[in-house]
């Protein structure tokens, strides 16, 4: 009897467990303005790169920015899951080459996981494509939906805003202000948010989430 107890307890501990850690996964829906990078270091965020580079050596902090080398491919995304958000960040190219801003982000970590990419490469601002299985009813071609307006980045060396709202199963892009592009029936509709690395020597000051517009 005694030893039924203890494997009884140990089962509910197990049990809360489990509970505990599925609700510390569900996924966070702003309710105010937060700015996901601190300007200091990288808490609150998480390195996967496709090979064993050390992290420090591919994403730093220096001057209040985060810096990226560029390579290898991976990414810098949130240790927190969000939904119906709007996410800004404010980022530079300081040699051009490819970037991005994955959302949705699904685990497991790989590259590239179940994700939303909201294209960030030089000259291509605006571009979706959707990773690991997402879909969209918006494809034409591939597993990408091409931007809707004339290019709208700064030139290099200049700082970009790059907004995405996520609004339920709606991705939409602004890129400087100007709407870019907008997928609609999205497969995934919750998950981190990530910075890519892939292949642009890039600076980034500020990482925003604000909660949506309250609808009139």
């Amino acid at each position: 009897m005694k030893h039924s107890l203890v494997f009884l307890s140990c089962l509910f501990v197990m049990l809360g467990a489990t509970v505990f850690a599925q609700d510390a996964a569900k996924p966070i829906v702003p309710t105010e303005k937060v700015e996901l990078f601190n300007g200091k270091d990288l808490t609150g965020w998480v390195s996967h790169l496709k090979d064993k580079t050390e992290s420090a050596m591919v994403w730093s902090v220096q001057n209040g920015v985060i810096r990226c080398v560029g390579k290898p491919n991976g990414y810098l995304r949130t240790e927190n899951a969000y939904t119906n958000y709007k996410v800004t960040v404010e980022w530079r190219f300081t040699k051009a080459g490819n970037t991005g801003v994955l959302v949705h982000m699904t685990p497991p970590d790989k590259v590239w996981p179940l994700s939303i990419e909201c294209q960030g490469a030089h000259a291509q601002q605006g571009d979706m494509y959707y990773w690991s299985n997402a879909k969209t009813k918006d494809f034409t071609k591939g597993n990408k939906v091409a931007r809707k307006a004339s290019d709208a980045e700064k030139p290099l060396g200049e700082w970009n805003t790059y907004q995405v709202v996520c609004a339920e199963n709606t991705v939409t892009i602004f890129v400087n202000g100007t709407q870019m592009n907008q997928a609609t029936g999205c497969s995934v509709v919750a998950g981190q948010i990530g910075i890519q690395c892939e292949g642009a020597q890039l600076e980034v000051r500020k990482v925003t989430l604000e909660p949506l517009a309250a609808k009139k």
